[in-house]
Protein backbone atom coordinates (compact mmCIF):
# COMPACT_ATOMS: atom_id res chain seq x y z
CA UNK A 1 0.00 0.00 0.00
CA UNK A 2 1.34 3.44 -0.91
CA UNK A 3 1.84 6.13 1.78
CA UNK A 4 -0.97 8.12 0.15
CA UNK A 5 -3.34 5.16 0.36
CA UNK A 6 -2.35 4.49 3.96
CA UNK A 7 -3.05 8.12 4.81
CA UNK A 8 -6.45 7.99 3.11
CA UNK A 9 -7.35 4.75 4.87
CA UNK A 10 -6.30 6.16 8.23
CA UNK A 11 -8.12 9.42 7.57
CA UNK A 12 -11.27 7.46 6.79
CA UNK A 13 -11.28 6.13 10.38
CA UNK A 14 -11.70 9.61 11.80
CA UNK A 15 -15.15 11.03 12.47
CA UNK A 16 -16.71 14.48 12.45
CA UNK A 17 -16.66 16.38 15.73
CA UNK A 18 -19.85 16.47 17.82
CA UNK A 19 -19.92 20.25 17.37
CA UNK A 20 -19.86 19.96 13.57
CA UNK A 21 -22.53 17.25 13.60
CA UNK A 22 -24.73 19.50 15.74
CA UNK A 23 -24.21 22.36 13.27
CA UNK A 24 -25.18 20.01 10.44
CA UNK A 25 -28.38 19.06 12.27
CA UNK A 26 -29.19 22.71 12.82
CA UNK A 27 -28.66 23.91 9.27
CA UNK A 28 -30.45 20.88 7.83
CA UNK A 29 -33.62 22.33 9.32
CA UNK A 30 -33.40 25.65 7.48
CA UNK A 31 -36.23 26.47 5.08
CA UNK A 32 -34.17 26.94 1.89
CA UNK A 33 -30.78 25.22 2.06
CA UNK A 34 -27.83 26.01 -0.21
CA UNK A 35 -25.04 23.39 -0.19
CA UNK A 36 -22.06 25.05 -1.87
CA UNK A 37 -18.82 23.15 -2.30
CA UNK A 38 -15.39 23.91 -3.62
CA UNK A 39 -14.21 21.09 -5.89
CA UNK A 40 -10.44 20.51 -5.93
CA UNK A 41 -9.19 19.50 -2.50
CA UNK A 42 -12.75 19.34 -1.14
CA UNK A 43 -14.99 17.00 -3.10
CA UNK A 44 -11.98 15.75 -5.06
CA UNK A 45 -8.50 15.04 -3.70
CA UNK A 46 -5.72 17.26 -5.04
CA UNK A 47 -3.94 15.69 -8.02
CA UNK A 48 -0.84 16.66 -10.01
CA UNK A 49 -2.72 17.06 -13.29
CA UNK A 50 -5.94 19.07 -13.14
CA UNK A 51 -7.65 16.97 -15.78
CA UNK A 52 -7.28 13.84 -13.65
CA UNK A 53 -9.36 15.16 -10.74
CA UNK A 54 -12.60 13.35 -9.96
CA UNK A 55 -15.01 13.57 -7.01
CA UNK A 56 -14.80 10.88 -4.37
CA UNK A 57 -17.65 8.45 -5.12
CA UNK A 58 -19.22 8.87 -1.67
CA UNK A 59 -19.18 12.65 -2.00
CA UNK A 60 -20.63 12.55 -5.51
CA UNK A 61 -23.43 10.21 -4.43
CA UNK A 62 -24.45 12.24 -1.36
CA UNK A 63 -24.19 15.51 -3.29
CA UNK A 64 -26.47 14.15 -6.03
CA UNK A 65 -29.04 12.94 -3.51
CA UNK A 66 -29.04 16.33 -1.78
CA UNK A 67 -29.69 17.94 -5.16
CA UNK A 68 -32.88 15.92 -5.54
CA UNK A 69 -34.36 16.95 -2.17
CA UNK A 70 -37.07 19.63 -1.88
CA UNK A 71 -36.06 23.15 -0.85
CA UNK A 72 -32.40 22.20 -1.33
CA UNK A 73 -29.99 23.66 -3.88
CA UNK A 74 -26.49 22.38 -4.56
CA UNK A 75 -23.71 24.43 -6.11
CA UNK A 76 -20.04 24.13 -6.96
CA UNK A 77 -17.89 27.24 -6.49
CA UNK A 78 -14.53 26.71 -8.12
CA UNK A 79 -11.49 28.48 -9.46
CA UNK A 80 -11.79 26.28 -12.53
CA UNK A 81 -13.37 27.57 -15.72
CA UNK A 82 -16.91 26.25 -16.10
CA UNK A 83 -16.02 23.90 -18.96
CA UNK A 84 -13.21 22.36 -16.91
CA UNK A 85 -15.42 22.09 -13.84
CA UNK A 86 -18.16 20.27 -15.76
CA UNK A 87 -15.65 17.89 -17.33
CA UNK A 88 -14.12 16.70 -14.06
CA UNK A 89 -17.03 17.07 -11.63
CA UNK A 90 -19.89 15.71 -13.78
CA UNK A 91 -22.36 17.53 -11.50
CA UNK A 92 -26.10 16.83 -11.44
CA UNK A 93 -28.00 18.83 -14.06
CA UNK A 94 -29.70 20.93 -11.38
CA UNK A 95 -26.45 21.90 -9.63
CA UNK A 96 -25.59 25.58 -10.00
CA UNK A 97 -22.03 26.43 -11.00
CA UNK A 98 -19.69 29.31 -10.23
CA UNK A 99 -16.39 29.16 -12.11
CA UNK A 100 -13.22 31.20 -12.47
CA UNK A 101 -13.46 32.37 -8.85
CA UNK A 102 -16.83 34.01 -9.42
CA UNK A 103 -16.23 35.46 -12.88
CA UNK A 104 -18.43 32.80 -14.51
CA UNK A 105 -21.88 31.70 -13.39
CA UNK A 106 -24.34 29.10 -14.62
CA UNK A 107 -27.83 29.08 -13.16
CA UNK A 108 -29.39 26.82 -15.78
CA UNK A 109 -30.22 26.85 -19.48
CA UNK A 110 -30.09 30.37 -20.89
CA UNK A 111 -27.38 31.60 -18.55
CA UNK A 112 -25.29 34.18 -20.39
CA UNK A 113 -21.62 33.25 -20.90
CA UNK A 114 -18.83 35.51 -19.70
CA UNK A 115 -17.82 38.05 -22.35
CA UNK A 116 -14.84 40.40 -22.27
CA UNK A 117 -14.70 43.84 -23.85
CA UNK A 118 -11.91 44.72 -26.32
CA UNK A 119 -9.76 46.34 -23.61
CA UNK A 120 -10.01 43.27 -21.40
CA UNK A 121 -9.17 40.97 -24.32
CA UNK A 122 -6.08 43.03 -25.12
CA UNK A 123 -5.02 43.04 -21.48
CA UNK A 124 -5.48 39.27 -21.30
CA UNK A 125 -3.16 38.89 -24.30
CA UNK A 126 -0.53 40.94 -22.47
CA UNK A 127 -0.86 38.83 -19.32
CA UNK A 128 -0.57 35.64 -21.35
CA UNK A 129 2.60 36.89 -23.04
CA UNK A 130 4.23 37.76 -19.70
CA UNK A 131 3.43 34.38 -18.17
CA UNK A 132 4.49 32.48 -21.26
CA UNK A 133 7.96 34.00 -21.03
CA UNK A 134 8.19 33.02 -17.36
CA UNK A 135 7.10 29.42 -17.98
CA UNK A 136 9.70 29.03 -20.72
CA UNK A 137 12.39 29.76 -18.13
CA UNK A 138 10.87 27.76 -15.23
CA UNK A 139 10.92 23.97 -15.69
CA UNK A 140 7.85 22.21 -14.31
CA UNK A 141 5.57 25.23 -14.49
CA UNK A 142 2.61 25.28 -16.87
CA UNK A 143 -0.16 27.66 -17.85
CA UNK A 144 -3.91 27.05 -17.81
CA UNK A 145 -6.22 29.21 -19.92
CA UNK A 146 -9.48 30.53 -18.49
CA UNK A 147 -12.11 32.76 -20.08
CA UNK A 148 -10.98 35.78 -18.08
CA UNK A 149 -7.44 34.89 -17.08
CA UNK A 150 -4.40 32.66 -17.14
CA UNK A 151 -3.22 30.46 -14.26
CA UNK A 152 0.42 29.77 -13.46
CA UNK A 153 0.68 26.22 -12.07
CA UNK A 154 3.84 25.33 -10.12
CA UNK A 155 2.89 22.01 -8.49
CA UNK A 156 5.35 20.00 -10.61
CA UNK A 157 8.22 22.49 -10.29
CA UNK A 158 10.99 22.43 -7.70
CA UNK A 159 10.23 24.69 -4.73
CA UNK A 160 12.85 27.30 -5.60
CA UNK A 161 11.76 27.36 -9.25
CA UNK A 162 8.13 27.75 -8.20
CA UNK A 163 8.93 30.60 -5.83
CA UNK A 164 11.00 32.43 -8.43
CA UNK A 165 8.31 32.00 -11.10
CA UNK A 166 5.54 33.34 -8.87
CA UNK A 167 7.75 36.23 -7.72
CA UNK A 168 8.56 37.14 -11.33
CA UNK A 169 4.91 37.01 -12.32
CA UNK A 170 3.88 39.17 -9.39
CA UNK A 171 6.59 41.70 -10.10
CA UNK A 172 5.48 42.00 -13.71
CA UNK A 173 1.72 42.07 -13.15
CA UNK A 174 0.77 43.24 -9.67
CA UNK A 175 0.83 46.96 -10.52
CA UNK A 176 -0.78 46.62 -13.94
CA UNK A 177 -4.23 48.29 -13.89
CA UNK A 178 -7.07 45.89 -14.56
CA UNK A 179 -5.11 42.75 -13.66
CA UNK A 180 -6.14 40.88 -10.51
CA UNK A 181 -3.93 38.28 -8.80
CA UNK A 182 -4.84 35.53 -6.34
CA UNK A 183 -2.53 33.07 -4.59
CA UNK A 184 -3.65 29.46 -4.33
CA UNK A 185 -1.99 26.15 -3.51
CA UNK A 186 0.97 26.06 -5.91
CA UNK A 187 -0.87 28.35 -8.33
CA UNK A 188 -0.99 32.03 -9.12
CA UNK A 189 -4.32 33.06 -10.59
CA UNK A 190 -4.49 36.06 -12.90
CA UNK A 191 -7.72 37.60 -14.17
CA UNK A 192 -8.88 40.68 -16.03
CA UNK A 193 -12.24 40.48 -14.23
CA UNK A 194 -12.55 41.33 -10.55
CA UNK A 195 -14.37 38.46 -8.85
CA UNK A 196 -14.12 36.22 -5.80
CA UNK A 197 -15.71 33.11 -4.35
CA UNK A 198 -17.21 35.37 -1.70
CA UNK A 199 -19.10 37.26 -4.36
CA UNK A 200 -20.11 33.87 -5.75
CA UNK A 201 -21.65 32.88 -2.41
CA UNK A 202 -23.53 36.17 -2.17
CA UNK A 203 -24.80 35.80 -5.74
CA UNK A 204 -26.04 32.25 -5.14
CA UNK A 205 -27.65 33.16 -1.83
CA UNK A 206 -29.63 35.92 -3.52
CA UNK A 207 -30.48 33.82 -6.60
CA UNK A 208 -31.78 30.88 -4.58
CA UNK A 209 -33.34 32.69 -1.64
CA UNK A 210 -31.26 30.53 0.70
CA UNK A 211 -31.99 30.89 4.40
CA UNK A 212 -28.89 28.86 5.28
CA UNK A 213 -25.64 28.06 3.48
CA UNK A 214 -23.18 25.25 4.09
CA UNK A 215 -19.86 25.91 2.34
CA UNK A 216 -16.66 23.87 2.42
CA UNK A 217 -13.29 24.58 0.82
CA UNK A 218 -9.59 23.96 1.23
CA UNK A 219 -7.71 26.78 -0.48
CA UNK A 220 -6.80 30.35 0.43
CA UNK A 221 -9.27 31.57 -2.21
CA UNK A 222 -12.05 29.79 -0.31
CA UNK A 223 -11.50 32.15 2.61
CA UNK A 224 -13.33 34.82 0.58
CA UNK A 225 -16.41 32.59 0.61
CA UNK A 226 -16.05 31.63 4.26
CA UNK A 227 -15.87 35.33 5.16
CA UNK A 228 -19.32 35.92 3.65
CA UNK A 229 -21.06 33.34 5.83
CA UNK A 230 -23.35 34.49 8.61
CA UNK A 231 -24.28 33.12 12.03
CA UNK A 232 -26.97 30.89 10.55
CA UNK A 233 -24.54 29.34 8.03
CA UNK A 234 -21.90 26.63 8.38
CA UNK A 235 -18.34 27.00 7.08
CA UNK A 236 -15.90 24.08 6.91
CA UNK A 237 -12.18 24.19 6.15
CA UNK A 238 -10.49 21.15 4.64
CA UNK A 239 -6.89 20.79 5.82
CA UNK A 240 -4.64 22.43 8.37
CA UNK A 241 -4.02 25.85 6.83
CA UNK A 242 -5.17 29.05 8.55
CA UNK A 243 -8.89 29.65 8.32
CA UNK A 244 -11.74 31.76 9.61
CA UNK A 245 -14.15 28.82 9.23
CA UNK A 246 -16.08 27.66 12.27
CA UNK A 247 -15.15 24.04 11.66
CA UNK A 248 -12.30 22.04 10.20
CA UNK A 249 -11.88 18.54 8.76
CA UNK A 250 -8.67 16.85 7.74
CA UNK A 251 -9.23 15.63 4.20
CA UNK A 252 -11.74 15.23 1.33
CA UNK A 253 -12.81 11.84 2.71
CA UNK A 254 -14.33 13.72 5.65
CA UNK A 255 -16.30 15.93 3.27
CA UNK A 256 -17.92 12.71 2.08
CA UNK A 257 -18.84 11.98 5.69
CA UNK A 258 -20.10 15.56 6.10
CA UNK A 259 -22.33 15.36 3.01
CA UNK A 260 -23.71 11.99 4.09
CA UNK A 261 -24.54 13.37 7.55
CA UNK A 262 -26.19 16.43 5.98
CA UNK A 263 -28.20 14.19 3.65
CA UNK A 264 -29.53 12.13 6.56
CA UNK A 265 -30.56 15.21 8.52
CA UNK A 266 -32.01 17.07 5.53
CA UNK A 267 -34.16 14.09 4.59
CA UNK A 268 -35.64 14.13 8.07
CA UNK A 269 -36.22 17.89 7.93
CA UNK A 270 -38.00 17.98 4.57
CA UNK A 271 -40.08 14.92 5.46
CA UNK A 272 -41.36 16.54 8.65
CA UNK A 273 -42.00 19.97 7.28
Amino acid sequence: MTPEAEHTEEAGKLTLSPELLEAVRRIAGTDQLLVAMDFDGTISPIVDHAGDARPLPRSAAAFAELTALPRTTTALISGRALDSLRAVASPPEETLLIGSHGAEAWLGPGSAPLTLDPEQLALLDEVRAVLTEIVQLAPGTVLEEKPAGVVLHTRLAADDVAEDAVAAARAALQDRPGVYLKNGKRVLETSVVHASKGEGVDFLRQATGATGVLFAGDDTTDEDALARLGPDDVGVKVGLDFTQAQFRVEAPVHIAELLEALLRERRKAVASG
